[in-house]
């Protein structure tokens, strides 16, 4: 049985078939950078532990779930490009 790929359809290594390598280890270095951060204040681990449930999960939901399959850094850059470029214009009538 032949298969035919088609010249423009690209490849892309995932990690368990759903996430950008690039991705995963963007995730694993915001996670360690938390994990660091948090260690540093003297609180108990139940409030570690919320803290470091809030800061990563959405990062994470938003990395297996959103945006398409788009890798996270390109949206995190396209996301800082339109903030720092954005802009308002107000018109009042006269």
């Amino acid at each position: 049985m032949k298969f035919i790929i088609p010249q423009n359809y690209a490849f892309k290594n995932k990690l368990f078939g759903f996430m950008d390598y690039s991705t995963a280890v963007f995730n694993i270095i915001w996670a360690l950078f938390i994990l660091i951060l948090i260690n540093i204040f003297p609180i108990t681990i139940n409030i570690k532990i919320g803290l470091f449930i809030t800061l990563c999960f959405p990062l994470l939901l938003f990395s297996f779930f959103g945006f398409n399959n788009e890798n996270i850094l390109y949206v995190l850059s396209y996301i800082i490009k339109f903030i720092k470029n954005s802009k308002v214009y107000f018109y009042g009538k006269d």
